[in-house]
């Protein structure tokens, strides 16, 4: 039956499907052997998209475009030199404390194992379930991670390098797309929402940073935590990963709420860090966001798993704007593609439909 109502010489259904699948395989498994220097350049161009309204915003005030050059580059070394200096800090802090908590640990694992000995664990079991935790091995994790951020020279000059160039190409590329657009104006249109759907991303996404930076930075305050203001910033730059962002902040203070006050202090420490997510990142923030960008809730949450898989930690951070790109590229360029956008959570393409089914029922109506 497929053969006879299938046109002659076209593909059947399944067919594309598997053949679709199987060309996505190896495109995510070329992504990943070249995962750290496509990460490094996606971070590259969502910098330089982000500031690029700099340079135009400097152009029109009839300033050289080697000043928007200049000034945009400066602008992303900046955020740059501030995000590896702020995970360096948090990580070498957290290294150089853990050492004077020694003795608190000692008597909790002391605890620990009287609780399991009142729970009916013979007091052997007890003292080889306790003498596997080791604050030593907290740190030498703690010691590759700071090791593992100080060594990536390579991609850190990479990333200066490509930052550089696309800057000096960004001051032109405006132009270029209005070139484009006389042949391709869907696809140009989809490289414009992208670029301002990943601004807006950012832009919402740093606001609701800050609020929750600075609430946690009271809370930690308020329950006498070590360095606040450090864990503070961890929770901002830990914002820019949809969903699970927060339980990468929470870690460090949780840890020293434990060792400074016990397992009281810790629950504190978790049950305000909670509270904190759930009414900002996560009944409001992906509210915002999913309007912001038209990405449902659900597909962001499974971008940050996916992009984490191909990409590493970098595309935790990097999910949402890689998302937007590939959406851009494959969905909202393609017309025959178009009904699959209020899937994703596109509120633009069901206004859109919403505003032209009245129109087209008049026109039916009218003689």
């Amino acid at each position: 039956m497929s053969s006879i109502n299938t046109p002659k010489g076209s593909l059947t259904r399944s067919t594309a499907i598997l053949l679709g699948l199987a060309s996505s395989t190896v495109a995510i498994a070329g992504m990943r052997a070249f995962r750290d220097t496509l990460a490094a350049a996606f971070l590259a161009l969502v910098l330089v998209v982000t500031c690029h309204p700099l340079q135009t915003c400097l152009r029109r005030r009839g300033a050289p475009g080697w000043v928007g050059v200049a000034v945009t580059m400066t602008t992303i070394y900046t955020i740059m030199a501030g995000l590896v200096v702020a995970l360096v800090t948090a990580a070498a802090r957290l290294v150089t404390l853990l050492p004077d908590y020694a003795t608190q640990f000692e008597k909790l694992l002391n605890q620990a194992a009287r609780r399991l000995e009142d729970l009916g664990v013979t007091p052997e079991q007890a003292s080889t379930t306790v003498g596997r935790l080791d604050l030593s091995k907290l740190s030498g994790l703690l010691q590759n991670i700071l090791s593992g951020l100080t060594s990536a020279g390579s991609n850190l000059m990479f990333l200066v390098a490509l930052v550089f160039f696309l800057a000096i190409d960004g001051d032109q590329f405006a132009r270029r797309l209005d070139m484009a657009a006389e042949s391709r104006p869907l696809l140009v249109d989809a490289l414009r929402a992208f670029a301002r759907n990943t601004r807006r991303y950012l832009a919402v996404s740093s606001l609701f940073g800050l609020v929750v930076a600075a609430l946690d930075v009271l809370a930690l305050h308020w329950l006498a935590i070590p360095l606040p203001l450090l864990w503070g910033l961890l929770s901002f730059i830990t914002n820019y990963i949809p969903n699970i962002g927060f339980l990468v902040g929470l870690l460090p203070p949780a840890l020293l709420g434990l060792l400074e006050g016990g397992v009281a202090r810790m629950l504190w420490v978790v049950a305000v860090y909670s509270s904190i997510n759930m009414v900002v990142q996560s009944f409001i923030q992906p509210k915002v966001v999913g309007n912001v960008v038209s990405l449902s809730a659900t597909l962001t949450f499974f971008s940050v798993v996916f992009w984490t898989l191909v990409l590493g930690p970098l595309g935790a951070l990097l999910a949402v704007p890689m998302t937007l790109l590939t959406k851009a590229l494959l969905i909202d360029s393609d017309p025959a593609a178009q009904w699959l956008r209020p899937l994703l959570g596109d509120t633009t393409a069901e206004a859109a439909e919403e505003d032209a089914t009245p129109s087209a029922q008049s026109k039916t109506q009218s003689p």
